[in-house]
C-alpha cells in the first residue's frame, strides 16, 4: 500500500478499531530485532525468562525448530507495541471522534 492509500483510509477512520484494522495491515505493529546481541538484550530485559515470548509463539503456531533469539524478541516487542498502543485507546478514540465532528 502506498502512502496516499494510507492516508485515504486514515481519513475515512470511524473507529478505534479500523485504526487497529489499517496498521494491522499495513504491519504497523511489527518490529524486527536483528542480531543475535540486540535479541538478547531486548529478551533479558523484557522477558528473561522466556514465557511471554514463548507463549506468544505459541499462540501464532511456530515450530520450535524454527525460533531463534531474533525470532522470539521481535515477536516480543512487536506485541509490546500493540499493547502500548491499546493504552491509548480512549485518547486515540476521543481524537477519531474530534475529526469526524
Amino acid at each position: 500500500m502506498c502512502i496516499v492509500d494510507f492516508i485515504r483510509d486514515l481519513q475515512e477512520l470511524e473507529s478505534f478499531d479500523q485504526l487497529i484494522e489499517v496498521i494491522e495491515y499495513n504491519n504497523g505493529f511489527n518490529i524486527e530485532i536483528m542480531y543475535y546481541n540486540r535479541a538478547i538484550e531486548y529478551l533479558q530485559k523484557n522477558d528473561p525468562s522466556l514465557k511471554f515470548s514463548l507463549e506468544i509463539a505459541s499462540d501464532i503456531g511456530f515450530d520450535i525448530k524454527n525460533l531463534s533469539s531474533e525470532v522470539l524478541a521481535s515477536l516480543l516487542a512487536s506485541e509490546n507495541e500493540k499493547a502500548a498502543f491499546y493504552d491509548l485507546q480512549a485518547e486515540i478514540e476521543s481524537f477519531i471522534e474530534e475529526l469526524n465532528s
